[in-house]
C-alpha cells in the first residue's frame, strides 16, 4: 500500500478496512504479515485510534488478529481451517445458484465485463490485479444475483481463501479459473441453474488444489527438517 493522497478521514469510516481488504485479495499483504498501527497512521493520514478502531472490525470478519505485546497481523489460516472457509463458500454459492430467479440481461453484463477485467489482468501478467478480481468475481456474482448481505459475507470468505490459495496458484491456474467463471455466465445466461450449480462445485474443489500444495509443502518442509536433524541410526 502507498502512502493515501488524502487523509482516510476525508471518505466513509470503513475505507481503511477496506483498503486492507483489497490489499489482502491482491495479494500485496501476505498471511501473517504485520500491520502496524503507526505506520498505517502516516499512509492514511489518520490518528492511530482510528487505524485501530479499522483492525477491531477487521478482526471481527476474521481477517487479522492481535497478539498480545506484538500488534496485529494478518490471518494466517492453517489448511484445515482454509478447507473449512472453502466448504462455507460452497455452502453458500451453490445455494445461491441453485435458488437464483431469472438472470437479466443487464446482470450478465456486469458479469462479463468483470471477467473481461479478469483476462485484461492475466494477458497483462498483472498478478496483484489478476489474484484480486478472481476472487472478486464471487463476491461481484452475490452482489449481481443474490444481495449486498451475502456479498459482505462472501468478500470476507474469499479473503480467507485468497490469502492461502494466491500464493499457490499458477498462471495456468488463474486462466483455468477466468475460464470457469465464464462457463458460469454461460449457463446462468442460458437459464441453466442446475449446470450453473455443478460448474461452481467444480470450480471450487479447483480453487481447494491450492490448499492440498500447501499441505503438501508443509510436509515436506518437515521430513526435510526430520532428516537435515534427526539422529544417526
Amino acid at each position: 500500500m502507498t502512502e493515501s493522497s488524502e487523509p482516510a478521514s476525508h471518505h466513509q469510516p470503513h475505507v481503511i478496512e477496506n483498503r486492507i481488504v483489497y490489499a489482502a485479495l491482491s495479494g500485496y499483504i501476505a498471511p501473517g504479515e504485520r500491520l502496524g498501527e503507526k505506520e498505517l497512521s502516516e499512509i492514511f493520514k489518520v490518528s492511530r485510534t482510528l487505524v485501530r478502531e479499522a483492525m477491531i472490525r477487521l478482526q471481527a470478519r476474521g481477517i487479522v488478529e492481535v497478539m498480545p505485546r506484538r500488534g496485529w497481523f494478518v490471518i494466517e489460516p492453517t489448511v484445515e481451517e482454509a478447507r473449512n472457509t472453502i466448504n462455507a463458500r460452497r455452502a453458500l454459492e451453490v445455494g445461491m445458484l441453485a435458488t437464483a430467479d431469472h438472470v437479466t440481461p443487464e446482470k450478465i453484463a456486469i458479469l462479463r465485463e468483470h471477467v473481461r477485467n479478469e483476462q485484461r489482468a492475466l494477458e497483462e501478467d498483472d498478478r496483484a490485479q489478476r489474484s484480486y478480481l478472481l476472487g472478486h468475481f464471487h463476491v461481484c456474482l452475490a452482489e449481481t444475483i443474490g444481495n449486498p448481505v451475502l456479498g459482505s459475507i462472501l468478500q470476507d470468505l474469499t479473503t480467507r481463501t485468497v490469502l492461502i490459495a494466491a500464493l499457490y496458484q499458477s498462471s495456468h491456474d488463474a486462466h483455468e479459473s477466468c475460464d470457469e467463471h465464464s462457463q458460469i455466465i454461460d449457463a446462468l445466461e442460458a437459464g441453466e441453474s442446475m449446470e450453473a450449480v455443478r460448474l461452481m462445485d467444480m470450480h471450487l474443489k479447483h480453487v481447494e488444489k491450492a490448499l492440498n500444495y500447501r499441505d503438501i509443502a508443509s510436509r515436506m518442509e518437515s521430513l526435510k527438517s526430520v532428516l537435515q536433524k534427526g539422529p544417526s541410526l
